[in-house]
């Protein structure tokens, strides 16, 4: 049964997070978790047997991975920037080309980042039998790199690549030596991370850029990712409603939700009558299905909570 919904509302003195030396921090500014909300959602946790968690971006901004949507930091407040679009992409050579290029230039640090103690608390309520299934809506592999193995990647993963033409699925890592090869002089200036793991390149200096084609097909390469304004697969969408029908509570971690691909398991879950937590720094689009809501960072918050 659903209990009282909580929002709790800190008042300890806020500081920015931590992240490793020399990277840029994109974690908002918040307030450190108190001995109450820790206890809250304590309660939550242990009450929990098959426990469904949808984490987003702000799990990964511990690892020093900007999200979209934080106040301040994400992207939209940085710049003007807008994520590609699928329509876009599927339609332009020069989009591809101008994308390809700062995906090109941006993949070694994207694909280097690692998971932070929010990922490996989550392996760790995978391993004790707490965690039923995680869905994450983040494209960057860090909580495969965990050892999650009860995971959906809903929006795909920009460590693979696949063909849009035969269909044919490869490692991003092997397209990249094959960037290489076929641009060995090539050199660009940058400026600024994107979420989805390329950098900021002036459309001038991308006119020399050569993209390779689908070694199988000579078809269209794209990052095995959903892009906006393109839709999660129905079947990937019908087997994480399977999951949750199969579970008996709900964590949000790290998601804002104002992505309707992530939204629509809060309305299922509230249509099922299941307690959901959130767990994010900023308000949510499910806020007012939670019975509980913390605003502190994930890593602080998860790590401090026994999956007992």
């Amino acid at each position: 049964m659903r209990l009282p919904r909580q929002i709790l509302t800190m008042h300890a003195v806020r500081r920015a997070s931590s992240v490793p030396a020399g990277m840029v921090s994109f974690v908002p500014a918040c307030s450190t978790a108190d001995a109450h909300s820790l206890e809250l959602l304590q309660d939550f946790v242990s009450r929990a047997t098959r426990m469904f968690v949808i984490t987003g971006a702000g799990l990964s901004t511990e690892s020093g991975i900007p999200d979209y949507r934080s106040e301040g930091v994400g992207l939209y407040a940085r710049t003007d920037r807008r994520p590609m679009q699928y329509s876009e992409f599927v339609r332009s050579a020069k989009a591809r080309q101008r994308y390809w290029a700062r995906n090109f230039v941006g993949w070694p640090q994207f694909s280097s980042h690692l998971p932070n103690s929010a990922h490996r608390a989550l392996q760790r309520w995978e391993e004790r039998g707490k965690l039923h299934w995680l869905v994450t809506q983040n494209v960057d592999s860090l909580h495969s790199k965990a050892g999650q193995k009860r995971l959906t990647e809903l929006h795909g993963c920009a460590h693979r690549v696949m063909c849009l033409g035969c269909g044919a699925v490869s490692e991003r890592e092997k397209l990249q030596a094959r960037f290489i090869a076929l641009n060995p002089e090539w050199r660009a200036q940058t400026s600024g991370v994107a979420p989805d793991g390329d950098v900021f390149i002036e459309d001038e200096q991308v006119l020399h850029f050569r993209v390779p084609s689908c070694e199988a097909c000579g078809g269209i390469l794209k990052p095995e990712v959903t892009f906006f304004g393109d839709n999660v697969n129905k079947a990937t969408v019908q087997f994480v409603r399977d999951r949750l029908a199969e579970s008996d509570a709900v964590l949000v971690a790290g998601s804002s939700l104002q992505v309707y691909s992530g939204y629509r398991f809060l309305l299922a879950a509230s249509d099922r009558k299941l307690s959901v937590a959130i767990l994010n720094i900023g308000p949510t689009r499910a806020d007012h299905l939670a019975e509980l809501k913390v605003s502190c960072r994930c890593g602080e918050v998860l790590s401090a909570i026994h999956s007992v």
